[in-house]
């Protein structure tokens, strides 16, 4: 029997691609975004449908369930991919642009899966993969609020993966490393002009800035996460995490291989943190 995945955010980046990848490997695609643009399903009519879906809504999340379900006869898997960000000064940052973010990249993936769930219950199984981050594990500065929701996620995740197999639904986390092929970094680099920067971090803000744009590592690829995702759709074991990009490989191993402090006094190297305090003495 075909297997069908609904993904969120699927209008374009990460989301598109993704879409494209499940097709080709022969699923069907319930491709969801909040404005539907119906160029996405002409490239692939067969196993393509759009429509909408706001995760910050969720009687939209129910109606994209349901149409998808009336389109294909099922729903196999959930992408829980649209997600917004901002690069910032923390103290700067208003707190409704801060729940803003939180309520597209924390409570929306809330709201999918709360709705997902029963479903996936009652048909005995089913696949939920949360798109999260290498900043996840490896936090950056001038992201802490976007950092703050993929350790969230992150947390939520590793929670249900034990809650829900007791239903026979898996829960996967797809961590992918930077990706400057997409628009998100644009739309981030475009939410940050509408915060605007204390006087006292400005060279602060201006030198990490530099430092974040000649990182050393190599940047994932849309199609190598899209890849992974993928996979983790289809991975019938209880793995739970998968990353996704040469950055991502690389902090994981710093994460994880070496001691607390000198996985600290690495990521300021490799961030910029310790030629800025060598700088400033």
């Amino acid at each position: 029997m075909t297997k069908t995945v609904l993904i969120t955010g699927s209008s374009t980046g990460l989301g598109n691609t993704a879409a494209k990848k499940f097709a080709y490997e022969g699923w069907n695609v319930v491709a969801t975004m909040r404005k539907p643009d119906q160029r996405l399903a002409e490239e692939n009519p067969e196993r393509i449908f759009v429509t909408a879906l706001d995760v910050t809504k969720p009687a939209t999340i129910e109606a994209a369930i349901a149409a998808g379900v009336d389109r294909f006869g099922r729903i196999d898997a959930v992408v829980n991919n649209a997600g917004v960000s901002i690069l910032s000064i923390f103290e700067a940052t208003p707190m409704n642009v801060i729940r803003g973010i939180f309520e597209t990249n924390v409570f929306g993936v809330m709201n999918v899966i709360q709705a997902i769930t029963p479903y996936f219950r009652e048909q005995r199984g089913g696949t939920i993969v949360n798109i999260t981050s290498n900043v996840g594990f490896a936090s950056n500065p001038l992201l802490a609020v976007y950092v703050a929701t993929k350790h969230a996620i992150e947390g939520l995740s590793e929670s249900l993966s034990y809650e829900l197999e007791s239903q026979n639904i898996s829960v996967k986390l797809v961590e992918p490393g930077a990706m400057r092929t997409t628009n998100f970094t644009s739309n981030t680099m475009a939410a940050a002009q509408a915060v605007s920067i204390p006087q006292a971090y400005k060279p602060y803000f201006d030198h990490m800035m530099n430092s974040m744009m000649n990182y050393p590592f190599d940047s994932a690829d849309e199609n190598e996460v899209a890849d992974q995702i993928y996979a983790a759709a289809c991975d019938p074991s209880a793995r739970l995490r998968y990353l996704a990009g040469p950055d991502a490989e690389e902090t994981a191993k710093l994460r994880w291989s070496h001691s607390e402090e000198k996985y600290m006094a690495t990521m300021r190297d490799l961030l910029g943190q310790t030629a800025w305090q060598n700088r400033q003495g």
